[in-house]
Parts: C-alpha cells; structure tokens; sequence
C-alpha cells in the first residue's frame, strides 16, 4: 500500500516536470507571436491543436472516448474558465514585460496553491511551508517593484493569472477522485475554443484595436492569415499546451497540491534560460533578487517535503528493527 502511494506521487511529481518543461515553451511561442497577431486567434489555433493530441492520443490511452460522458460537466466548464482567464491574464503580461519577470510574478501561484490546500482541501501545511510561503510573497513584491517609478501596470496580469490557476488547480485536486486526466484536459481545452471563437466574433474585425498598450494590441487587434513559419509555431504552442495540459491534470489529480505546486518552479528557470536565449532579456539585479527569492521558497518547500517523508519511512521502518 505504501509503495503504491509512493509510486503515485513519483509518478506526479514527473508529470509536474513534464508540464512545466511544454508549458515554457509554450510562453515562449505565445511572447514571440505577440507583435503580430491577435491572442485570440493564436489561442483558438492552439486549443484546437491541444484538444486533436488529447482526443488522439491521451483518451484513447485512458481508455477510450467513453471518457467524455461526465456528471461534473459544470465544474469542467467552471475550471475551464478559471485556466482561460489565468492564460489570458498571463499572456497579456507577456505582450509588455519580460517572460522571466512575468514567470516569476506568475509563480506566487503554487504559494496561493498551498493556501488554498490547506482552506478547502484540509491538507496540512507546516511552518516550514508557511515560512516559505512568506519568503515567495516578498520575493513576488521585489519583483512588482511597487515604486511610482519603476511600477508596470502590466505586472499585475501575473498577479491576475496566479490567483486563477490556484483556483484551478485547488479544484483538479478535489475532482481527481472520479475525473480522469484527459477528461480534465479536454474540457480545458473545448473552453479554450468556445472563448477564442466568442472574442473573434467580438472583435476579431479589429475595430477596438488601440496602440496605446501592447497588452490591449494583443488582445483587439484583427484577425490575420498566418505565415507558413508562424503558423507552424502556433500548432507547435498547441502541442505543447495539450501534452501540458494532460500532464498538469495528472499530477494534480494523483497527488497532493502541496506537493506538486514547487515543483512547477522548474519552469521559472527554464523562463530565464528562454528569455535571455530567445528574447535577449537579462533580468537586472532587482529581478534577479526577487526570482531568487521565489525559486528559494519552493525549493525549501521540496526539502521540508522531502525531511517529512524521510522521517515517516524511518518510524515504520523501526519496528522490524527490533
């Protein structure tokens, strides 16, 4: 029995890594199609893409398209909806402020996650977690660098985004139980479409389009026929936010919250590796300082994780010992 339970957490803790490695680069395609197309257009190609590679390869692995039948459908769609507005938020921060700074902010979410365990999940949370907790949100600050002169209005949309996904994420754990990851993750994705079609028709024209903020651009300018390269990164994005959507659903559905949230700090690393190789953006010493403070926060989550554990396999070992 306790083998398994370990199983089920290793194998959660690989679909974490999994996840945050397809969602980078997914951030990294979104930031690099933002200057010409509408976010719209790019998320409905790519909720497209996402729900082919869940409906062709994840149900069926899963155990087939039975899968779909659902007594849960409104909270799918109330989840759906949290996920939509976390990438939307998230992606319009993009379109102003650099994808490190942007993932750092973002990733007060697995602290808001550890809250939130502990408010509806019931899980316990020590004062190790709760300290680290402490030590995210001061990073978090750093990074807003909330001063008259160095403050962006659009650092706010991680802050938006990071709440969503906390939500989401709360809300996977406590459908896990009788929801099967690719269930989760096509409606995730069929939300993706449904709300990319209704902002098409809303402003796909592009007659709200302003160039007063990159951010708005991003999200009111026309609908426009994609080149052959870009639309090959859009299907590329579309891949790598289904297989990171199936993945996320997973580790979240087969373990606990607390547990895999600091592992989704890989992708904070991997934003800094992008942003300084793709985008030639180096965080100066204020960001840096503030990035370290978040990735501290969820590696000292994982060492407390990880003590805890140690310390369990070591009660019970005792007794054969004696």
């Amino acid at each position: 029995m306790n083998s398994n339970i370990s199983s089920f957490v290793g194998l959660g803790i690989l679909c974490a890594f999994g996840a945050s490695f397809a969602f980078s680069l997914n951030d990294v395609g979104i930031k690099f199609l933002s200057g010409d197309y509408p976010l719209h257009q790019v998320v409905l190609i790519r909720a497209s893409v996402g729900m082919f590679i869940t409906l062709a390869i994840m149900m069926p692995l899963e155990g087939g398209y039975g899968l779909l039948r659902t007594k849960r459908l409104g909270l799918h769609f109330i989840r759906g909806s949290f996920v939509v507005v976390a990438n939307l938020l998230f992606f319009l921060g993009l379109a102003e402020i650099p994808l490190s700074e942007a993932t750092a902010i973002f990733f007060i979410s697995p602290l808001i996650i550890t809250i939130f365990s502990v408010i509806f999940l019931s899980e316990k949370v020590g004062v190790w977690r709760w300290f680290a907790v402490a030590m995210g949100l001061v990073g978090a600050v750093v990074v807003l660098r909330p001063t008259p002169n160095s403050f962006q209005m659009a650092s706010l949309f991680p802050v938006g985004a990071a709440i969503c996904y906390a939500s989401l994420h709360t809300l996977t754990r406590k459908m896990g139980g009788t929801e099967k990851a690719s269930t989760m993750s096509f409606y995730i994705q069929l939300t993706f479409v449904i709300s990319a079609s209704l902002m098409g028709l809303a402003f796909g024209d592009g007659r709200f389009s302003t160039q007063d903020s990159a951010a708005l651009e991003f999200l009111l300018r026309p609908w426009v026929w994609p080149e052959a390269f870009d639309l090959a990164v859009m299907s590329g994005v579309g891949i790598a936010s289904g297989l990171g959507g199936y993945f996320i659903s997973q580790a979240y559905r087969i373990s606990e919250a607390a547990i895999i949230a600091p592992i989704e700090y890989t992708a904070l690393i991997l934003s800094i590796f992008w942003g300084i190789t793709v985008f030639n953006e180096w965080p100066d010493s204020i960001a840096w300082a503030g990035m370290a403070l978040i990735l501290g926060s969820g590696l000292l989550m994982l060492w407390r994780e990880a003590t805890l554990k140690k310390k369990i396999a070591n009660t019970r070992i005792m007794p054969h010992q004696r």
